[in-house]
């Protein structure tokens, strides 16, 4: 067993790190990099925007709309993305609608991202104080007015960091879109190490690519907050 031990260790210390041979496809890394941008840029864009009619229909919506905007959100928020993924991918055309794999996961990270963000923008409008409800009500506006002039920014301000935080999650969740061949990034590592079979240098990379792309992504979203979230008026 000892002897054992030591063979393992001798060949990872013997392993020849070969960083270069991923770089070769520097081309097919760019590539990944810049569909996953684009899957969050259409994902976090359009998600928010979902979740800004989800909050509204909850708290300020007709009656009747509030129990399937409910039903949405629960179903998102207890079912795995992937599966959300794959229905949308292999359901749609089944039943006679066509869709292409950008086209199934964009779709899947607005869901996801709308469903959760509903929630988060809802506990946000939820702690608007009355009193500003009410000066909109003097100012004879209607609650669509209210909701957008005076209810949306101030709730917006109390929850941003927690909706970055989920742009965030649902952009490192876009990997598993590689499933249904969508060539992001993960896809790209995937993609090299079939070939290079340098999986630990592969992933690696990848892993760190991940790290700084979500690191700017906050940096974005922060000063998103600051600029125009927080310092000046939401039109």
């Amino acid at each position: 067993m000892h002897h054992t031990g030591n063979t393992e260790s001798e060949r990872i210390m013997a392993y020849q790190f070969d960083f270069a041979s991923t770089f070769d496809y520097t081309d097919v890394l760019v590539k990944g990099i810049v569909t996953s941008i684009e899957l969050i840029a259409i994902g976090g864009v359009l998600g928010v925007a979902v979740g800004i009619f989800g909050a509204w229909a909850r708290t300020q919506g007709p009656r009747w709309l509030r129990p399937f905007v409910s039903m949405y959100v629960e179903l998102i928020r207890n079912t795995p993305f992937l599966i959300q993924l794959f229905f949308i991918f292999f359901g749609l055309p089944s039943v006679g609608v066509q869709i292409t794999e950008m086209q199934a996961a964009s779709l899947a990270m607005v869901i996801n991202l709308g469903a959760y963000s509903t929630e988060i923008i809802r506990a946000g409008v939820v702690a608007v104080t009355k009193g500003q409800i009410e000066a909109g009500l003097s100012l004879a506006m209607t609650r669509l007015q209210i909701f957008r002039h005076v209810i949306l920014r101030p709730a917006l301000q109390k929850i941003w960091p927690a909706l970055s935080s989920q742009i965030v999650i649902v952009m490192l969740g876009s990997a598993v879109c590689s499933q249904i061949a969508v060539e992001e990034l993960s896809f790209a590592a995937n993609f090299i190490q079939g070939r290079n079979f340098r999986a630990f240098e592969a992933y690696l990379i990848t892993t760190v690519i991940y790290l700084v792309m979500a690191i700017v992504l906050r940096q974005i979203l922060r000063l998103i907050g600051t600029h125009f979230i927080i310092g000046r008026r939401l039109a």
